[in-house]
Protein backbone atom coordinates (compact mmCIF):
# COMPACT_ATOMS: atom_id res chain seq x y z
CA UNK A 1 0.00 0.00 0.00
CA UNK A 2 1.36 3.55 -0.90
CA UNK A 3 0.54 5.14 2.48
CA UNK A 4 2.51 2.93 5.23
CA UNK A 5 1.58 4.35 8.67
CA UNK A 6 -0.53 7.77 9.42
CA UNK A 7 0.23 8.85 12.96
CA UNK A 8 -2.17 11.60 14.79
CA UNK A 9 -0.07 14.33 17.05
CA UNK A 10 -0.22 17.57 18.32
CA UNK A 11 1.76 21.03 17.70
CA UNK A 12 2.33 22.66 20.87
CA UNK A 13 5.13 24.62 20.15
CA UNK A 14 6.53 24.56 23.79
CA UNK A 15 7.46 20.71 23.23
CA UNK A 16 10.03 22.05 21.60
CA UNK A 17 13.47 22.65 23.96
CA UNK A 18 14.50 25.89 22.38
CA UNK A 19 11.03 27.36 22.62
CA UNK A 20 9.82 25.51 26.26
CA UNK A 21 13.21 26.59 27.93
CA UNK A 22 12.19 24.05 30.63
CA UNK A 23 8.40 24.13 30.78
CA UNK A 24 8.19 21.17 28.10
CA UNK A 25 8.39 18.86 31.09
CA UNK A 26 5.13 19.51 31.47
CA UNK A 27 3.88 17.22 28.66
CA UNK A 28 7.09 14.56 29.03
CA UNK A 29 4.45 11.96 27.93
CA UNK A 30 3.73 13.06 24.69
CA UNK A 31 7.62 14.37 23.49
CA UNK A 32 8.25 10.16 24.52
CA UNK A 33 5.53 9.17 22.20
CA UNK A 34 6.40 11.52 20.08
CA UNK A 35 10.41 10.87 20.14
CA UNK A 36 8.58 7.00 19.06
CA UNK A 37 6.52 8.32 16.24
CA UNK A 38 9.79 9.62 14.58
CA UNK A 39 11.60 6.16 15.23
CA UNK A 40 8.67 4.59 13.25
CA UNK A 41 8.92 6.91 10.78
CA UNK A 42 12.55 6.56 10.42
CA UNK A 43 12.22 2.87 10.09
CA UNK A 44 9.51 2.83 7.46
CA UNK A 45 11.83 5.00 5.75
CA UNK A 46 9.03 6.90 3.48
CA UNK A 47 9.50 8.83 0.32
CA UNK A 48 7.16 11.65 1.19
CA UNK A 49 5.10 12.71 4.36
CA UNK A 50 1.64 14.45 3.77
CA UNK A 51 1.09 16.79 6.46
CA UNK A 52 -2.10 18.12 7.33
CA UNK A 53 -2.00 21.15 9.20
CA UNK A 54 -4.81 23.59 10.56
CA UNK A 55 -2.51 25.97 11.11
CA UNK A 56 -1.71 26.45 7.33
CA UNK A 57 -3.75 28.40 4.57
CA UNK A 58 -7.04 27.82 5.61
CA UNK A 59 -10.38 28.78 3.43
CA UNK A 60 -14.03 27.86 4.61
CA UNK A 61 -15.07 26.74 1.20
CA UNK A 62 -11.62 25.15 -0.24
CA UNK A 63 -8.88 22.98 0.39
CA UNK A 64 -5.12 24.62 0.06
CA UNK A 65 -2.19 22.20 -0.61
CA UNK A 66 0.84 24.14 -0.69
CA UNK A 67 2.24 24.96 -4.11
CA UNK A 68 5.98 25.54 -5.33
CA UNK A 69 9.49 23.61 -5.02
CA UNK A 70 10.61 24.17 -1.37
CA UNK A 71 9.30 25.91 1.80
CA UNK A 72 11.13 27.55 4.51
CA UNK A 73 9.96 28.32 7.79
CA UNK A 74 11.38 28.95 11.92
CA UNK A 75 10.27 29.34 15.42
CA UNK A 76 10.84 33.29 15.58
CA UNK A 77 7.15 33.81 16.31
CA UNK A 78 7.88 31.60 19.17
CA UNK A 79 11.43 33.56 20.05
CA UNK A 80 13.23 30.83 18.79
CA UNK A 81 14.40 31.79 15.40
CA UNK A 82 17.82 29.46 15.38
CA UNK A 83 15.28 26.52 14.88
CA UNK A 84 14.88 26.43 11.10
CA UNK A 85 13.14 24.54 7.98
CA UNK A 86 13.75 24.53 4.34
CA UNK A 87 11.61 21.72 2.90
CA UNK A 88 11.59 20.17 -0.07
CA UNK A 89 7.80 19.89 -1.72
CA UNK A 90 7.07 16.42 -3.63
CA UNK A 91 5.40 18.12 -6.68
CA UNK A 92 4.74 15.23 -8.46
CA UNK A 93 2.39 14.30 -5.84
CA UNK A 94 0.83 17.15 -5.37
CA UNK A 95 0.05 17.30 -9.27
CA UNK A 96 -1.11 14.07 -9.22
CA UNK A 97 -3.88 15.07 -6.22
CA UNK A 98 -4.97 18.33 -7.74
CA UNK A 99 -5.17 16.63 -11.31
CA UNK A 100 -8.23 14.26 -9.20
CA UNK A 101 -9.68 17.09 -7.22
CA UNK A 102 -10.43 18.56 -11.01
CA UNK A 103 -11.74 15.37 -12.24
CA UNK A 104 -14.08 15.16 -9.02
CA UNK A 105 -14.86 19.09 -9.26
CA UNK A 106 -13.61 19.08 -6.03
CA UNK A 107 -12.71 21.50 -4.06
CA UNK A 108 -9.04 21.88 -3.32
CA UNK A 109 -5.66 22.93 -5.21
CA UNK A 110 -3.05 25.00 -5.12
CA UNK A 111 -4.98 28.35 -5.71
CA UNK A 112 -4.53 30.94 -3.26
CA UNK A 113 -1.61 30.95 -1.17
CA UNK A 114 -1.59 33.70 1.30
CA UNK A 115 1.53 33.12 3.29
CA UNK A 116 4.13 30.69 1.83
CA UNK A 117 5.84 29.93 5.05
CA UNK A 118 5.65 27.30 7.35
CA UNK A 119 3.54 26.85 10.17
CA UNK A 120 3.96 25.53 13.56
CA UNK A 121 1.05 22.97 12.72
CA UNK A 122 4.09 21.18 10.32
CA UNK A 123 6.98 22.35 11.80
CA UNK A 124 6.43 20.40 15.22
CA UNK A 125 6.21 17.61 13.61
CA UNK A 126 8.98 18.01 11.42
CA UNK A 127 11.03 18.90 14.20
CA UNK A 128 10.73 15.48 16.20
CA UNK A 129 11.05 13.49 12.54
CA UNK A 130 14.07 15.45 11.30
CA UNK A 131 16.09 14.28 14.70
CA UNK A 132 15.70 11.02 13.27
CA UNK A 133 15.10 10.50 9.66
CA UNK A 134 16.01 12.97 6.79
CA UNK A 135 15.00 11.08 3.21
CA UNK A 136 11.87 12.52 2.44
CA UNK A 137 9.75 15.25 0.79
CA UNK A 138 6.49 16.72 2.16
CA UNK A 139 3.07 17.73 0.74
CA UNK A 140 1.30 20.11 3.38
CA UNK A 141 -2.11 20.82 3.08
CA UNK A 142 -4.41 23.22 4.65
CA UNK A 143 -8.13 22.09 6.19
CA UNK A 144 -11.27 24.06 5.49
CA UNK A 145 -14.69 24.73 6.65
CA UNK A 146 -16.56 22.30 4.24
CA UNK A 147 -18.23 19.15 5.92
CA UNK A 148 -16.12 16.56 7.27
CA UNK A 149 -17.39 14.46 4.51
CA UNK A 150 -15.46 16.66 1.83
CA UNK A 151 -12.27 16.06 4.47
CA UNK A 152 -12.64 12.45 4.11
CA UNK A 153 -13.23 12.50 0.42
CA UNK A 154 -9.61 14.49 0.35
CA UNK A 155 -8.28 11.61 2.10
CA UNK A 156 -9.24 9.18 -0.24
CA UNK A 157 -7.99 11.30 -3.22
CA UNK A 158 -4.48 11.62 -1.55
CA UNK A 159 -4.46 7.61 -0.99
CA UNK A 160 -5.46 7.23 -4.99
CA UNK A 161 -2.55 10.13 -6.36
CA UNK A 162 0.10 8.51 -4.20
CA UNK A 163 -0.85 5.42 -5.62
CA UNK A 164 -0.88 6.20 -9.13
CA UNK A 165 2.88 7.59 -8.62
CA UNK A 166 4.18 4.80 -6.62
CA UNK A 167 5.34 6.73 -3.93
CA UNK A 168 5.47 5.85 0.01
CA UNK A 169 3.69 7.85 1.96
CA UNK A 170 3.14 8.54 5.41
CA UNK A 171 1.07 10.62 6.80
CA UNK A 172 0.95 12.75 9.77
CA UNK A 173 -2.35 14.63 11.01
CA UNK A 174 -1.40 17.24 12.91
CA UNK A 175 -3.76 18.55 15.62
CA UNK A 176 -4.15 19.52 19.27
CA UNK A 177 -7.66 18.08 20.61
CA UNK A 178 -9.68 20.26 22.68
CA UNK A 179 -8.27 24.05 24.16
CA UNK A 180 -10.90 23.86 26.98
CA UNK A 181 -9.90 21.42 29.47
CA UNK A 182 -8.84 23.22 32.47
CA UNK A 183 -9.94 26.18 34.30
CA UNK A 184 -6.56 27.30 34.47
CA UNK A 185 -5.77 26.80 30.79
CA UNK A 186 -5.28 29.77 28.37
CA UNK A 187 -8.73 29.03 26.65
CA UNK A 188 -10.97 28.56 29.98
CA UNK A 189 -13.01 25.23 30.36
CA UNK A 190 -16.59 23.91 28.83
CA UNK A 191 -17.70 20.47 29.79
CA UNK A 192 -17.51 19.57 26.26
CA UNK A 193 -13.70 19.80 26.47
CA UNK A 194 -12.67 16.47 28.43
CA UNK A 195 -16.20 14.87 26.49
CA UNK A 196 -14.26 15.74 23.15
CA UNK A 197 -10.97 14.50 24.19
CA UNK A 198 -12.09 11.01 25.73
CA UNK A 199 -14.64 10.24 23.04
CA UNK A 200 -11.66 11.03 20.12
CA UNK A 201 -9.03 9.38 21.92
CA UNK A 202 -11.34 6.22 21.84
CA UNK A 203 -12.55 6.59 18.34
CA UNK A 204 -8.97 6.44 17.18
CA UNK A 205 -7.36 4.59 19.70
CA UNK A 206 -10.32 1.82 18.24
CA UNK A 207 -9.57 3.15 14.39
CA UNK A 208 -13.17 3.48 14.25
CA UNK A 209 -12.89 5.84 11.61
CA UNK A 210 -16.48 6.14 10.26
CA UNK A 211 -17.36 7.66 14.15
CA UNK A 212 -15.51 10.66 13.27
CA UNK A 213 -17.90 11.83 10.66
CA UNK A 214 -20.61 12.14 13.56
CA UNK A 215 -19.10 14.18 15.35
CA UNK A 216 -21.34 17.01 15.80
CA UNK A 217 -20.03 20.23 14.46
CA UNK A 218 -21.01 22.74 17.08
CA UNK A 219 -20.05 20.24 19.69
CA UNK A 220 -16.78 19.99 18.72
CA UNK A 221 -16.57 24.06 18.26
CA UNK A 222 -17.70 24.53 21.77
CA UNK A 223 -14.69 21.71 22.90
CA UNK A 224 -12.38 24.06 20.55
CA UNK A 225 -10.38 21.67 18.84
CA UNK A 226 -8.09 22.45 16.24
CA UNK A 227 -7.00 18.73 14.82
CA UNK A 228 -10.83 16.95 14.08
CA UNK A 229 -10.54 17.88 10.23
CA UNK A 230 -6.97 17.02 9.91
CA UNK A 231 -7.77 13.29 11.90
CA UNK A 232 -10.53 13.08 9.28
CA UNK A 233 -8.67 13.65 6.02
CA UNK A 234 -6.05 11.07 7.65
CA UNK A 235 -9.28 8.29 8.01
CA UNK A 236 -10.04 9.38 4.21
CA UNK A 237 -6.67 7.93 2.97
CA UNK A 238 -7.62 4.50 5.33
CA UNK A 239 -10.74 4.31 3.31
CA UNK A 240 -11.62 0.57 2.48
CA UNK A 241 -8.33 -0.60 5.10
CA UNK A 242 -8.31 -2.76 7.85
CA UNK A 243 -5.89 -0.68 10.29
CA UNK A 244 -4.06 -1.51 13.41
CA UNK A 245 -4.35 1.15 16.21
CA UNK A 246 -2.44 1.97 19.03
CA UNK A 247 -2.24 5.09 21.56
CA UNK A 248 0.62 6.08 23.00
CA UNK A 249 -0.12 8.94 25.18
CA UNK A 250 -2.47 11.49 26.17
CA UNK A 251 -2.04 14.27 28.45
CA UNK A 252 -4.07 17.39 29.65
CA UNK A 253 -2.01 19.34 31.78
CA UNK A 254 -1.83 22.46 29.98
CA UNK A 255 -5.85 23.30 29.73
CA UNK A 256 -4.89 21.44 25.85
CA UNK A 257 -5.21 18.07 25.08
CA UNK A 258 -1.90 16.70 23.37
CA UNK A 259 -3.03 13.07 21.57
CA UNK A 260 -0.85 10.74 20.08
CA UNK A 261 -1.99 7.69 17.95
CA UNK A 262 -0.67 5.14 15.33
CA UNK A 263 -1.98 4.02 12.72
CA UNK A 264 -0.63 0.61 10.35
CA UNK A 265 -2.74 -0.67 7.65
CA UNK A 266 -3.46 -4.49 7.31
CA UNK A 267 -4.94 -5.10 4.40
CA UNK A 268 -8.31 -4.39 2.47
CA UNK A 269 -11.64 -4.63 3.97
CA UNK A 270 -14.69 -3.22 2.31
CA UNK A 271 -16.55 -3.12 5.83
CA UNK A 272 -14.49 -0.25 6.22
CA UNK A 273 -15.86 1.81 3.49
CA UNK A 274 -17.35 4.55 5.73
CA UNK A 275 -18.29 7.27 3.73
CA UNK A 276 -20.06 5.40 1.46
CA UNK A 277 -21.87 3.93 4.24
CA UNK A 278 -22.49 7.65 6.22
CA UNK A 279 -23.72 8.53 3.01
CA UNK A 280 -26.27 5.73 2.39
CA UNK A 281 -27.09 6.41 6.32
CA UNK A 282 -27.79 9.98 6.14
CA UNK A 283 -29.83 9.80 2.38
CA UNK A 284 -31.82 7.33 4.54
CA UNK A 285 -32.76 9.95 7.34
CA UNK A 286 -32.89 12.52 5.47
CA UNK A 287 -35.50 10.94 2.77
CA UNK A 288 -37.67 10.07 6.15
CA UNK A 289 -37.19 13.41 7.23
CA UNK A 290 -38.49 15.14 4.57
CA UNK A 291 -41.75 12.66 4.39
CA UNK A 292 -41.87 13.82 7.81
CA UNK A 293 -42.08 17.63 6.81
CA UNK A 294 -45.12 19.93 7.81
CA UNK A 295 -46.40 21.97 4.89
CA UNK A 296 -43.96 25.35 5.16
CA UNK A 297 -40.75 23.28 4.84
CA UNK A 298 -42.31 21.29 2.03
CA UNK A 299 -43.17 24.40 0.04
CA UNK A 300 -40.04 25.53 0.66
CA UNK A 301 -38.22 22.10 -0.59
CA UNK A 302 -40.08 22.24 -3.77
CA UNK A 303 -39.86 25.96 -4.56
CA UNK A 304 -36.17 25.33 -4.42
CA UNK A 305 -35.96 22.22 -6.04
CA UNK A 306 -38.00 23.24 -9.29
CA UNK A 307 -35.74 26.23 -9.64
CA UNK A 308 -32.43 24.55 -9.17
CA UNK A 309 -33.60 22.03 -11.52
CA UNK A 310 -35.64 23.95 -14.36
CA UNK A 311 -34.92 27.61 -12.99
CA UNK A 312 -38.50 28.06 -12.84
CA UNK A 313 -40.50 29.48 -10.41
CA UNK A 314 -43.88 27.46 -8.79
CA UNK A 315 -47.19 29.03 -8.21
CA UNK A 316 -48.55 28.41 -5.02
CA UNK A 317 -49.94 25.09 -5.10
CA UNK A 318 -53.24 24.30 -3.73
CA UNK A 319 -54.16 22.22 -1.01
CA UNK A 320 -52.22 24.35 1.41
CA UNK A 321 -53.27 25.55 5.04
CA UNK A 322 -55.53 28.75 5.18
CA UNK A 323 -53.17 29.90 7.41
CA UNK A 324 -50.17 30.15 4.44
CA UNK A 325 -52.66 31.54 2.39
CA UNK A 326 -54.05 34.53 4.26
CA UNK A 327 -50.85 35.64 6.88
CA UNK A 328 -48.71 37.68 5.89
CA UNK A 329 -45.41 37.80 7.52
CA UNK A 330 -41.55 37.62 7.07
CA UNK A 331 -39.82 34.35 6.80
CA UNK A 332 -36.51 32.51 6.73
CA UNK A 333 -35.42 29.77 4.97
CA UNK A 334 -32.32 28.13 6.01
CA UNK A 335 -30.49 24.87 4.45
CA UNK A 336 -27.86 22.62 5.69
CA UNK A 337 -25.52 20.32 4.39
CA UNK A 338 -24.08 17.30 6.12
CA UNK A 339 -24.85 19.72 9.50
CA UNK A 340 -23.31 22.69 7.39
CA UNK A 341 -24.79 25.64 7.02
CA UNK A 342 -25.37 26.06 3.09
CA UNK A 343 -27.68 29.06 2.48
CA UNK A 344 -29.87 30.85 4.77
CA UNK A 345 -32.15 33.98 3.08
CA UNK A 346 -34.99 35.60 4.52
CA UNK A 347 -37.48 38.79 4.88
CA UNK A 348 -37.91 40.79 8.53
CA UNK A 349 -41.11 42.10 7.65
CA UNK A 350 -43.58 40.79 5.35
CA UNK A 351 -43.13 41.59 1.20
CA UNK A 352 -45.99 39.12 -0.09
CA UNK A 353 -49.13 38.55 -0.57
CA UNK A 354 -48.99 35.63 2.07
CA UNK A 355 -46.65 33.61 3.58
CA UNK A 356 -46.54 30.89 1.05
CA UNK A 357 -45.25 33.44 -1.57
CA UNK A 358 -42.84 34.42 0.97
CA UNK A 359 -41.62 30.78 1.67
CA UNK A 360 -41.37 30.65 -2.10
CA UNK A 361 -39.26 33.62 -3.07
CA UNK A 362 -36.87 32.90 -0.09
CA UNK A 363 -36.39 29.28 -0.86
CA UNK A 364 -34.81 30.06 -3.88
CA UNK A 365 -32.84 33.18 -2.85
CA UNK A 366 -31.46 31.14 -0.03
CA UNK A 367 -30.18 28.49 -2.79
CA UNK A 368 -29.07 30.75 -5.30
CA UNK A 369 -28.14 34.05 -3.81
CA UNK A 370 -26.79 33.54 -0.47
CA UNK A 371 -22.93 35.95 -0.71
CA UNK A 372 -21.42 33.42 1.28
CA UNK A 373 -22.05 30.24 -0.98
CA UNK A 374 -22.11 29.43 -4.06
CA UNK A 375 -25.30 28.83 -5.60
CA UNK A 376 -26.95 25.39 -4.59
CA UNK A 377 -26.82 22.44 -7.28
CA UNK A 378 -29.27 19.73 -8.65
CA UNK A 379 -26.31 16.94 -7.56
CA UNK A 380 -26.83 18.52 -3.79
CA UNK A 381 -30.62 18.30 -3.50
CA UNK A 382 -31.12 14.93 -1.61
CA UNK A 383 -28.50 15.93 1.17
CA UNK A 384 -30.17 19.04 2.14
CA UNK A 385 -31.78 19.97 5.41
CA UNK A 386 -34.60 22.74 5.08
CA UNK A 387 -36.46 24.46 7.82
CA UNK A 388 -38.80 27.62 7.73
CA UNK A 389 -38.75 30.07 10.67
CA UNK A 390 -41.98 32.48 10.17
CA UNK A 391 -41.13 35.99 11.82
CA UNK A 392 -43.86 37.30 14.16
CA UNK A 393 -43.89 41.00 14.99
CA UNK A 394 -40.31 43.00 15.75
CA UNK A 395 -41.11 44.95 19.25
CA UNK A 396 -38.56 47.65 20.63
CA UNK A 397 -36.53 46.37 23.76
CA UNK A 398 -34.42 48.89 25.69
CA UNK A 399 -31.94 46.30 27.06
CA UNK A 400 -30.10 42.96 26.28
CA UNK A 401 -31.37 41.79 29.42
CA UNK A 402 -34.51 41.33 27.49
CA UNK A 403 -33.73 38.80 25.35
CA UNK A 404 -33.80 35.30 25.65
CA UNK A 405 -31.22 33.10 23.03
CA UNK A 406 -33.73 30.37 22.55
CA UNK A 407 -37.01 32.48 22.75
CA UNK A 408 -36.19 35.57 20.59
CA UNK A 409 -34.27 36.69 17.68
CA UNK A 410 -32.67 39.78 17.49
CA UNK A 411 -32.53 43.09 15.48
CA UNK A 412 -29.98 45.14 15.62
CA UNK A 413 -30.11 48.70 14.02
CA UNK A 414 -28.08 51.57 13.22
CA UNK A 415 -29.62 53.62 10.67
CA UNK A 416 -29.94 52.69 7.42
CA UNK A 417 -27.46 49.59 9.08
CA UNK A 418 -29.43 46.73 10.18
CA UNK A 419 -28.42 43.09 11.25
CA UNK A 420 -30.71 40.29 12.65
CA UNK A 421 -30.04 36.95 14.04
CA UNK A 422 -32.78 34.01 14.11
CA UNK A 423 -33.40 32.36 17.72
CA UNK A 424 -32.32 29.03 19.27
CA UNK A 425 -28.72 28.36 17.10
CA UNK A 426 -26.61 26.23 17.64
CA UNK A 427 -23.09 27.70 19.00
CA UNK A 428 -25.06 30.98 19.92
CA UNK A 429 -25.70 30.42 23.64
CA UNK A 430 -26.00 33.84 25.40
CA UNK A 431 -27.49 37.47 24.36
CA UNK A 432 -24.31 38.85 24.10
CA UNK A 433 -23.11 36.48 21.45
CA UNK A 434 -26.25 37.10 19.65
CA UNK A 435 -26.27 41.09 19.37
CA UNK A 436 -22.43 40.37 19.05
CA UNK A 437 -23.27 38.08 15.57
CA UNK A 438 -25.75 40.37 14.54
CA UNK A 439 -24.07 43.27 14.81
CA UNK A 440 -21.41 42.20 12.80
CA UNK A 441 -24.10 40.75 10.02
CA UNK A 442 -24.88 44.25 9.90
CA UNK A 443 -21.67 46.37 9.82
CA UNK A 444 -22.49 47.85 12.91
CA UNK A 445 -19.34 48.64 15.65
CA UNK A 446 -19.53 48.81 18.89
CA UNK A 447 -19.38 52.58 19.17
CA UNK A 448 -22.09 52.96 16.71
CA UNK A 449 -25.26 53.55 18.48
CA UNK A 450 -27.91 51.20 18.14
CA UNK A 451 -31.53 50.22 18.87
CA UNK A 452 -32.45 46.67 19.73
CA UNK A 453 -35.96 44.56 18.66
CA UNK A 454 -36.82 41.19 19.64
CA UNK A 455 -39.24 38.69 17.61
CA UNK A 456 -40.35 35.10 17.97
CA UNK A 457 -40.33 32.71 15.15
CA UNK A 458 -42.78 29.77 14.56
CA UNK A 459 -39.93 27.10 13.02
CA UNK A 460 -41.02 24.66 11.36
CA UNK A 461 -39.00 21.45 10.20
Amino acid sequence: MAVQAAFMVPHPPMIVPEIGRGSEEQIAETTRAYERVAEEIAALKPETIVITSPHSVMYSDYFHISPGKRARGSFADFRAGQVKFNEEYDEELVDQICLRTVEEHFPAGTLGERDAKLDHGTMVPLWFIRQKYDGFRIVRIGLSGLPLTDHYRLGMMIKEAAEAVNRKVVFVASGDLSHKLQTYGPYGYAPEGPEYDKRIMDVCGRAAFGELLSFDENFCDKAAECGHRSFVIMAGAFDGVSVKAETLSHQDVTGVGYGICTFYPEGEDKERCFLDRFLVEAEQRLTEQADKSDDYVRLARKSLESYVKSRKTISVPGGLPEEMLKTRAGAFVSIHKHGKLRGCIGTIAPTADNVAQEIIRNAISAATKDPRFDPITEDELKWLEINVDVLGKPEKISSIDELDVKRYGVIVSSGYKRGLLLPDLDGVDTPEEQVAIAMKKGGIRESDHYTLERFEVVRHI
